[in-house]
């Protein structure tokens, strides 16, 4: 490992590409100490620890904990994830953009720029929600003013710096993925989720000294969250090798072919993507209700219940919109009858599947078959938290809320009570990210003739 590092930075252009990543990052921690005008962040951040978790904890973990202090950055790269989910979306309905999408690099550029112009429309959209989600603060009985002079010139000037924010977000993860070491939005907000390991460490030791954390209950945390990394590393290292022989051919005075070799079918293509892509579809609706306050009003407050974070019927939706994603993302990076096409076209066959049609259904078959595993396997990992903590909370559920209560076991109802920091997304984000980050940096070396983080073996990001 110590020589690996030295190698990175012996490397002229590994180095510099290293150095901008960490000097782009850097920047992006400091402007999430910049407040927006107008707004007592201490106040803000104190009315977050009380309402604790819930969908405004959720958004805050994706915006590196610059939503509680409403900085600059307080919208995070959410409204980039929610422009590219739509575009995708509309890859496939419109025919425009799916011309676009086939059409390689010109395509895809112009693809991004329209992804760019949507971060800036939902930028504005959600700027003008939170000024006037933070303006009611004001009215909701806080002991200290959240915002000074509410009003029109606020609103603006959130608006503003909001999207200002967000673009200036957008640019920098655009930066890293050229000029650095590549994932530019993914380590965004890799380094968003880890900024907030050294207070959570200090609150399990806060809770240990104070003995509200019983140090039984500590090891288990500790051996759960083990568990569940090795558990990502070995899935998402997982692959199916297909067999692919290719027949000998004469072109010429040369012979070429007569190979056997095998095609990578991992099995979580996808990555974190459709948990992401999950997560924040979800979280769309209940941030409209949360800003418009319709939580408290006739109606709307029983669908806002059923739909909150830690209700069951969000953890139904949430399984469901992963599960989507994973197929839905596999369809757009995957063709398996264009594979087959190209396997036949270079004298590739699978042996004992006729090429072309036949070659397609069989990797359908596979490719179907591995998806559904690996969509099991993230939903199960982003739920683990939550029925380590509070369980799956069915009483809410009207009319067999109460039955399934009694009749299921409390661990599966109530949950552990652990304060499991790391979230299921957060666990699958922090492990693919950094695996991705280190696979492109041992590439990067061994490409130069250097070792790599492990000598006679190489490491596989998701990607790899």
């Amino acid at each position: 490992m110590i020589d690996a590092v030295k190698n990175i930075f012996s490397i002229l252009d590994l180095r510099k590409r290293v150095v901008f990543t960490f000097l782009m990052l850097a920047v992006y921690r400091v402007g999430g100490h910049i407040p927006v005008p107008g707004v007592d962040f201490v106040a803000l951040e104190a009315l977050f620890r009380q309402q604790g978790g819930g969908i405004l904890g959720f958004l805050d973990l994706f915006s590196g904990g610059n939503l509680r202090r409403l900085t600059v950055f307080a919208l995070g790269i959410m409204p980039y994830i929610s422009a590219s989910i739509i575009l995708q979306l509309l890859t496939v309905v419109w025919p425009y953009l799916e011309k676009l999408s086939k059409e390689g690099e010109v395509g895809r550029k112009k693809i991004v720029q329209y992804t760019r112009y949507g971060t800036v429309v939902l930028s504005l959209i959600q700027g003008l929600g939170i000024a006037f989600w933070v303006e009611s603060l004001n009215q909701a009985g806080s002991a200290t003013p959240i915002v000074g002079n509410p009003g029109l010139g606020f609103r603006m000037m959130t608006i503003l710096t909001l999207t200002t924010g967000t673009a200036f977000i957008m640019w920098v993860g655009e930066q890293i993925s050229e000029r650095g070491i590549g994932n530019g939005i993914s380590l965004i907000i890799y380094v968003g989720i880890v900024a907030g390991l050294p207070s959570a460490i200090a609150t399990l030791w806060q809770d240990m000294s104070t003995g509200s954390l019983h140090p039984f209950a500590l090891v288990l945390l500790l051996v759960l969250m083990v568990a569940v990394i090795a558990a990502i590393v070995y899935v998402e290292r997982a692959q199916r090798k297909i067999p692919v022989q290719y027949a000998r051919r004469v072109v010429g005075r040369r012979m070429y072919g007569g190979m056997q070799t095998h095609m990578p079918l991992r099995l979580n293509t996808g990555g974190v993507i459709p948990v992401i892509f999950a997560s924040s579809l979800l979280a769309f609706p209940l941030t409209l209700m949360q800003w418009g306050g319709v939580q408290t009003s006739p109606g709307w407050s029983e669908i806002y219940r059923q739909l909150d974070y830690t209700a069951p019927l969000h953890s139904l939706l949430y399984l469901l919109g992963i599960v989507f994603f994973c197929y839905f993302y596999i369809s757009i990076i995957f063709n398996p009858m264009d594979v087959a096409d190209n396997m036949k076209k270079y004298g590739g066959f699978i042996p004992g599947i006729r090429p072309g049609r036949r070659t397609a259904e069989h990797l359908d078959t596979i490719l179907t078959r591995l998806t559904f595993v690996g969509a099991i396997y993230l939903g199960l990992i982003a739920l683990l938290p939550q029925l380590l903590i509070s369980g799956l909370n069915v009483q809410v559920l009207p009319g067999i809320g109460g039955w399934l209560d009694r009749i299921l076991p409390g661990v599966l109802t109530q949950g552990l009570g652990l304060k499991f920091f790391f979230g299921g997304t957060s666990l699958l984000i922090v492990v693919g990210v950094a695996m991705d980050t280190i696979q492109q940096v041992e590439s990067q070396l061994i490409m130069r003739h250097y070792d790599g983080f492990l000598k006679g073996a190489r490491i596989r990001g998701r990607r790899g």
